[in-house]
């Protein structure tokens, strides 16, 4: 699976469809695309952290949301109406504040549901915080374009 968008593209198009998601800060960035693979970065400051320092919960699903999102972005073009149809996360470490890696994989690309495999980690990536799976539906191609 050879990608159809580069990182810039992705970033440029998730500003245009969903300017909510960096409205603040520039927090989610697409870093890489690859054959089935594709990284997302997110700068997880003070406003990202729980009592007791931990990066919460929420930042963390974002990323893997985002970072699923993107993969199948990368694979299938500008499809803004491509939804998670399922996201699981198993949280496994407690991560510091700082730049976190979504690291997704696509494990299933088809005409219409698409499913990967996101390890959320630093930039080592030896050991991850979390890992999650989601599935995304992907309209027909009528539907893609914006």
């Amino acid at each position: 699976m050879r990608p159809v968008m580069t990182p810039d593209e992705i970033n440029a198009y998730l500003d245009d469809v969903f300017p909510e998601l960096n409205a603040t800060r520039r927090a989610y960035l697409a870093s890489e695309v690859g054959e089935g693979t594709a990284v997302v970065t997110c700068s997880a400051g003070p406003e990202s952290l729980r009592p007791g320092g931990t990066v919460s919960g929420p930042t963390l699903m974002t990323l893997a949301d985002i970072a699923a999102w993107v993969v199948v972005l990368a694979h299938v073009g500008r499809s803004a109406l491509t939804v998670t149809t399922h996201l699981s996360i198993d949280f496994l470490r407690k991560p510091e504040p700082g730049l976190l890696y979504g690291r997704a994989r696509l494990m299933k690309l088809g005409k219409r549901l698409a499913v990967s495999a996101v390890e959320i980690g630093d930039e080592t990536g030896r050991e991850p915080y979390a890992i999650a799976s989601a599935t995304y539906s992907i309209p027909p191609p009528d539907f893609r374009q914006r």
